[in-house]
């Protein structure tokens, strides 16, 4: 069974279909990493996985459960969720926002326990942002803020981790550093992640599973090796592409691109 997935899900805003009859299943113990063109819907559905946007129609299941039947607390302790640009405020310290991650396995104004404290010096110490603890989050530069979150995540202790383009705005070495360690926490602690990206040559060199989308349709779905190809990208981008095989990595990296026609539709980025 798919840890996360969705039957004849469909997504709108407003009188716009988005999503129509988006059948996905999420492979548990792996990395996913959902492809496609500005405006595609790729965000929406992240959105829809992580309940943060209502579906129109159909049903997304965790664990076999149909997550709008669930309660917000239940879900927060299966599911950690990184949005695109999320903002902590103003002088809170880097410890503070981790802590956060407690809040699904505290009673209410519940107090931290020994495991909580445990749990948050194991995500600190695991992002590698232990000497920033008490540092503010405003202190600190574009890719260890963006650890910090994921180290939130991490402390809320759940097996399933969805992340919004989590490279967004940093350097080709912070993005590396990011991605190394979301690869770290799948190999060695077992976590299900699923991850919006954009650099084709990223989502093929981290993902075990690739989903590409257009239109709100799945156009191919699969392992690197059988999305990243010439036919799917012109499919998907409309792009002339040339993928050949990394030496480092064995993995098939996009390694010359053209444009094909026109521009793919992208009027409604400014909702996606």
């Amino acid at each position: 069974m798919a840890k996360l997935m969705t039957e004849k899900v469909g997504i709108a805003y407003g009188d716009y279909n988005v999503v129509e009859d988006l059948d996905l299943d999420i492979p548990e113990n792996q990395i996913t990493t959902i492809i496609g063109p500005n405006g595609c819907g790729k965000s929406t559905i992240l959105k829809a996985l992580a309940r943060i946007h209502t579906v129109n129609s159909g049903s997304v299941y965790l664990d076999g459960k149909a997550i709008k039947k669930e309660s917000t607390k239940n879900i927060a302790k299966k599911m950690g969720v990184l949005p695109q640009t999320p903002k902590a405020p103003s002088g809170l310290t880097v410890s503070e926002l981790v802590s956060y991650g407690r809040f699904p396995h505290q009673k209410a104004f519940g107090k931290l326990n020994e495991h909580d404290r445990e749990m948050i010096q194991w995500a600190l110490s695991i992002t590698g942002i232990e000497e920033f603890a008490d540092r503010p989050i405003d202190a600190l530069s574009g890719g260890q803020r963006q650890r910090v979150w994921i180290a939130m995540a991490l402390a809320q202790e759940t097996e399933l981790l969805i992340l919004d383009e989590p490279t967004t705005y940093l350097d080709l070495a912070h993005q590396l550093e990011v991605l190394k360690l979301l690869e770290q926490l799948n190999r060695e602690e077992g976590r299900t992640i699923v991850m919006v990206i954009h650099d084709l040559n990223h989502a093929a060199r981290f993902a075990d599973y690739i989903v590409a989308l257009k239109e709100g349709r799945i156009i191919k779905e699969g392992t690197p090796e059988e999305v990243i190809q010439p036919k799917v990208l012109e499919d998907v981008f409309q792009i002339d592409a040339e993928v050949v095989k990394d030496p480092r990595t064995n993995r098939p990296v996009c390694l010359t691109y053209d444009l094909l026609g026109s521009v793919p539709n992208v009027c409604q980025q400014a909702i996606l």
